[in-house]
């Protein structure tokens, strides 16, 4: 029987690291891994569909299968997720206080379609009446100049958004006092040098998201996984066989992550690992990275509905038609 090679691309997740290393493997198949970061990895998996199997962005691939153009087909593996109240950063002079204060704002993000992005704009919306057409959006660079949309955007024009220059950052803007917020996964460096003209507009975050996650049962999926179309149809089971392997290489994962706490002797700089697993674990159960379509269904149906209610799907996804068929009855009972 021949042995099937894949490429796998993914970043160095503890998560993704056992089916990286080889300590899980996928029968019949040899996995070449790719180590990359998503802000590297994803132009190259969308524009070229350059891996086998590729970590995704969720938002991006909602884009692309609505508008009929996806070369990859997703598992409900979900090796991304992150609480976002704290991802918004605004300037203390301009009146920014509540969510509601952000409409009528010039507000920079690295991608209007990114899938925090998505999440923001779902979460402001839903939580707190907040309208996102009435913000001004600017995108690019967070702190290092040059990004740009990884796929063209098809907005309708009351939608206000638009590219910064090439050779400036949205820190460079905040600080000029041109952008009044950013929305970023990184925090723009006024923000990390501790400027007083930049704060979280959640200053509690840690608490809003915790309250968020109480309300919503929501933890934000912001990357899955991608199995090349052509494999799911010339190779039936493997969408099934990888998803397995992903979820024995989480299990793997969960088990060392409760030995570091347990152990007598901490091996990592944080002082409160076993406080805060065990506050983690109170909050959101034993495993909060369940993977599987059934155990996420109610975020993903939100998800879908963002994507076309702020124009970025073609129309409003249904969450069985994400992924492949063989995986939909699939949970990794962790």
């Amino acid at each position: 029987m021949s042995v099937l090679t894949l490429t796998l691309a993914t970043w160095d997740y503890d998560r993704t690291r056992p089916l990286l290393d080889g300590r899980v493997r996928v029968p019949g198949c040899q996995i070449v891994p790719v180590v990359m970061r998503s802000e590297d990895l994803f132009p190259r998996a969308f524009s070229r569909a350059e891996f086998d199997v590729s970590e995704l962005s969720l938002s991006s691939h909602l884009l692309q299968l609505s508008r009929g153009r996806a070369d990859y087909v997703a598992l409900p593996v979900f090796v991304s997720r992150a609480f976002r109240h704290g991802s918004i950063y605004v300037r203390t002079d301009r009146g920014i206080d509540r969510p509601i204060d952000l409409e009528g704002k010039t507000v920079g993000v690295p991608e209007f379609q990114m899938t925090l992005a998505l999440w923001v704009r779902g979460i402001l919306q839903d939580e707190f009446g907040v309208d996102f057409r009435k913000m001004r959006w600017r995108t690019g660079g967070t702190n290092v100049p040059g990004r740009k949309e990884r796929l063209p955007l098809d907005l309708p024009s009351e939608i206000d958004v638009q590219s910064i220059e090439a050779d400036r950052s949205l820190n460079e803007l905040l600080a000029a006092g041109e952008l009044d917020a950013v929305i970023s996964p990184s925090p723009p460096d006024l923000f990390a040098r501790g400027d007083p003209r930049v704060r979280r507009l959640f200053q509690d975050s840690r608490e809003t998201e915790r309250a968020y996650f109480r309300k919503t049962g929501y933890f934000p999926i912001m990357h899955l996984i991608g199995l090349r179309k052509s494999l799911v149809a010339d190779h039936p089971g493997v969408a099934a066989q990888l998803f397995a392997a992903f979820s024995d290489a989480k299990r793997i994962a969960v088990a060392e992550l409760d030995a570091a706490a347990r152990a007598s002797a901490n091996r990592t700089m944080l002082p409160w690992l076993a406080e805060e697993l065990e506050a983690t674990k109170a909050l959101m159960g034993p495993d909060p990275w369940r993977y599987g379509v059934a155990a996420n269904r109610v975020q993903l149906e939100a998800i879908c509905r963002w994507s076309a209610e702020q124009h970025l799907s073609k129309r409003r996804l249904e969450v069985d038609e994400l992924f492949a068929e063989e995986t939909l009855q699939l949970a990794d009972d962790g």
